[in-house]
């Protein structure tokens, strides 16, 4: 009986990933507690932020233009810290933004002026669609693609997405709660129950901030060794010592670029100094990717769920804890659904399972409007709710996957900023419909835009060959650590290794030392491929 019970635990601790986090290590629990206590806080947002605003008094047009200004403020940021994490440190930039978090849940807490809460809104951290925008997510997704293996990347990444959600609606259900709570009390004012959730925001990015003071070095991005050791094979080599340290930099002997006096023009150059040490391949695949999701980001930015709320509010007028409840069940149904994306991926791909469970969602938006009745509207945003998120942990995983280790961070981080620089133009333009009593185009333009999308990303990724560039290629779905694949050089270089040691039994023999012209030359590490200099193959080789 005691195994009859054990059975189906091991086959869920097995099919449903949580064995990958196992394997991962603790720093993948925190990242993972962190995020979840995070996207609680978001959650109690994405009820009230929108509904707080129009309870101060703001216009439907400010709503909007506060929005898209926060969303400028958070690709300023995330964008700036994102591409700075792997030189200064991926730890010390969450601390940064969890101190920035929790600025900005005190003074939503203490202010009503409008111009003093944008402004909180664009220096802080302030999640005005209930997503996790700003530098939290992309650096925190490196991380893990680091910390895992090909293997086990989806299964971790999954669970990172559907705790989140299950925190998102913790947040929500709370929220609604506490608001029906606080507002049937004598002497509570509407304003002043929104201002009590603001509080519990700041208290969530204080224990985001001991999560991550908690994280080891492991996150940190670990130095690589150089893939190739080059031999030069002309006659004039020997006059070149490849090994010198001493010849000046380029700035000593004249060759330094000129830097521009304009500041603009500064931070222009240096992001284009980041973008340029991403290798041409990976821009290559990245550039089609990034357009797509722009679209994507787009829609979600026209109908994020606190302006989702907002309408059904405006539309059906229902009781703050029916709208939470509803908010509620709707992350639940996500975290549910995000939980399968792991294994959905292995079964049938990372691009098949991002399209095939999108479609519905999108659907879903595109007829949103239309029902008369709060329940259908309710459906509608479940099933967009429940499908919405099982294309986040594929997502992550198929851009792990086809870039190199070292382009990851700033590869996720400009991806995150260019999805938040297209989303933050969609509520001001919903802003202005709604303002003219057409918020119900918002939803027909969101809908389409997203069925773009999930057709463009199939049409252009589907066949797209992943892992290249990964030393452990996944060869099953099992969850074991796989041998990396050894090229035919290395194979030749280790069996002439193995014969010699062979012919000297175990006895180790120091190699001599290269005698005469050659005696800087330094033997590569059996790890290293040899490359020539010249067109013509190297001796080792032949």
């Amino acid at each position: 009986m005691f195994e009859g019970i054990l059975r189906p635990l091991r086959w869920f601790y097995h099919e449903f990933g949580v064995v990958a986090i196992h394997e991962t290590g603790r720093n993948a629990y925190l990242i993972i507690l962190a995020r979840t206590c995070r996207m609680f806080a978001y959650g109690t947002n994405a009820l009230i932020l929108a509904i707080f605003f129009s309870a101060l008094g703001v216009s439907d047009h400010q709503i909007g233009l506060f929005m898209t200004l926060t969303m400028l403020g958070d690709v300023v940021l995330g964008t700036f810290l994102t591409l700075v994490a792997d030189r200064i440190g991926r730890r010390k930039v969450l601390v940064g933004g969890s101190v920035l978090m929790v600025f900005s849940g005190v003074v939503f807490a203490v202010f009503e002026n409008f111009w003093i809460l944008l402004l909180a809104a664009i220096v802080g951290v302030i999640s005005i669609t209930g997503g996790d925008f700003g530098p939290f997510r992309s650096i925190e997704e490196s991380m893990l693609s680091q910390l895992t293996t090909p293997a086990t990347r989806a299964d971790v990444l999954a669970w990172y997405v559907s705790t989140a959600l299950l925190g998102s609606a913790l947040g929500s259900e709370l929220s609604g709660r506490v608001l029906h709570l606080l507002q049937s009390k004598d002497g509570w004012a509407e304003v002043d129950s929104y201002h009590a959730l603001f509080w519990i925001y700041a208290v969530m990015g204080m224990v985001n901030l001991g999560l991550v003071l908690l994280l080891t070095d492991a996150c940190e991005l670990q130095p690589t060794k150089e893939a190739y050791t080059q031999l030069p094979q002309d006659e004039y080599a020997h006059n070149v010592d490849i090994g010198a340290e001493n010849s000046p930099p380029p700035e000593e002997e004249g060759l330094a670029p000129l830097r521009p006096r304009n500041w603009i023009m500064r931070v222009f150059q240096w992001l284009s100094n980041r973008l340029a040490q991403i290798s041409a391949p990976t821009r290559s695949i990245m550039y089609k990717l990034w357009f797509l999701l722009a679209v994507d980001s787009l829609a979600d930015g026209m109908v994020p769920y606190s302006l989702t709320n907002y309408y059904l509010d405006e539309k059906f007028h229902p009781s703050k804890s029916v709208l939470g409840d509803i908010t509620s069940f709707s992350y639940l149904l996500g975290a549910l659904s995000a939980t399968f994306a792991g294994p959905l991926s292995r079964k049938i791909g990372l691009i098949n399972t991002m399209v095939f469970t999108h479609v519905p969602s999108s659907a879903s938006v595109l007829v949103f409007p239309f029902p008369p009745y709060l329940w259908m509207a309710a459906g509608l945003l479940l099933i967009r709710s429940g499908l919405n998120n099982m294309d986040q942990a594929p997502r992550s995983a198929f851009i792990a996957a086809v870039v190199k280790p070292e382009e990851r961070t700033a590869v996720m981080g400009i991806t995150a900023t260019i999805r938040t620089l297209a989303a933050m133009t969609g509520p001001s333009v919903t802003g202005i419909l709604a303002a003219s009593d057409r918020f119900w185009v918002a939803f027909v333009a969101a809908g389409s835009f997203r069925l773009a999308y999930d057709f463009g990303l199939y049409a252009m990724f589907v066949n797209m060959k992943l892992y290249e560039h990964e030393s452990k290629q996944p060869t099953d779905g099992s969850h074991g650590h796989h041998p990396r694949q050894v090229s035919d050089e290395e194979r030749e270089l280790e069996g002439l290794v193995d014969s010699s040691d062979t012919d000297s039994g175990s006895e180790e023999v120091e190699p001599e030392a290269p005698k005469g012209r050659f005696a800087n030359l330094e033997v590569p590490d059996l790890d290293q491929r040899v490359r020539s200099r010249s067109p013509r193959r190297s001796s080792i080789d032949s």
